[in-house]
């Protein structure tokens, strides 16, 4: 029985040349070939008969999966690479020998977990919309937090024209002039926390994600990485798939619940 043809910009993903949208990218300008007919967006092929070339050469044979987590530390921005010379995220994982990427994004003043794959599908799953699967941060904030600021961040808050989702948060630490909170997202909305503060005039002093889904940071340095185990690369994609819409809003608490002093 023949394969069932692919969709070259996975095929091109899962090879570790590229994320799907830059293969999309270079499909859209004529830059992929299958079997020598210029490909268009939305061709599929089979990787183990049809011959596919990129800008020219030939497809590699596709990479082993590979699953880690790094400890983003601040002061890194989350690309793999930057024309402004900033500090990137690829600095840390040099002796990976496979070209992996981040699966979503931390902000440059943010630190904490960062998974990172060459698993396109997995990081899609983690990633998309219609997924929730929650993301852990311990936020440490001046001055102080009100029981009202802390009812606004769990119901929803409209930014940028547009609300939030439900979050989760308590306060693990308060002292004068220092709160520091855990706050669970079912969202991955740019600067989401940072925003959600702003608006409440909190300043924000630290933003460390600690977990994500069933993953947790635990005492990995700050800029060193580790491979994920099968189980949490198991669990995660179980997350993933039964986190759609309606199962997620079932796990997020009342408004009111998950608060502590």
């Amino acid at each position: 029985m023949a394969q069932e043809k692919i969709r070259l910009q996975k095929i091109i993903a899962d090879c570790g040349l590229a994320s799907r949208r830059k293969a999309e990218e270079w499909i859209a300008a004529g830059d992929v070939a299958v079997n020598g007919e210029t490909a268009k967006l939305g061709d599929r092929a089979d990787p183990a008969a049809d011959r596919i070339t990129v800008r020219g050469k030939p497809l590699a044979a596709a990479q082993e999966n590979v699953y880690l987590m790094l400890h983003k530390p601040r002061g890194y921005i989350t690309t793999m690479s930057d024309e402004r010379d900033r500090k990137c995220v690829a600095e840390l994982i040099e002796d990976v020998e496979q070209r992996v990427y981040p699966v979503g994004r931390l902000d440059k003043d943010s630190e904490g977990l960062l998974l990172m794959t060459n698993d396109g599908a997995f990081a899609n799953a983690l990633t998309h919309p219609t997924r929730h699967v929650p993301k852990t941060y311990r936020v440490t904030v001046h001055p102080a937090v009100t029981d009202e600021q802390l009812a606004q961040m769990e119901s929803g808050m409209v930014i940028d024209g547009r609300k939030t989702a439900p979050a989760r948060v308590r306060v693990l630490t308060q002292e004068k002039g220092r709160v520091v909170l855990e706050i669970i997202l079912y969202e991955g909305r740019n600067r989401q926390i940072r925003n959600m503060c702003e608006q409440l005039c909190l300043e924000v002093a630290r933003l460390k994600r600690v977990a994500m889904g069933c993953v947790r940071l635990g005492m990995l340095p700050p800029g060193k990485w580790r491979a994920l185990t099968p189980e949490e690369v198991r669990r995660l994609k179980e997350e993933a798939r039964s986190r759609q819409t309606g199962t997620a809003l079932k796990d997020r608490p009342a408004r009111g619940r998950g608060r502590g002093r």
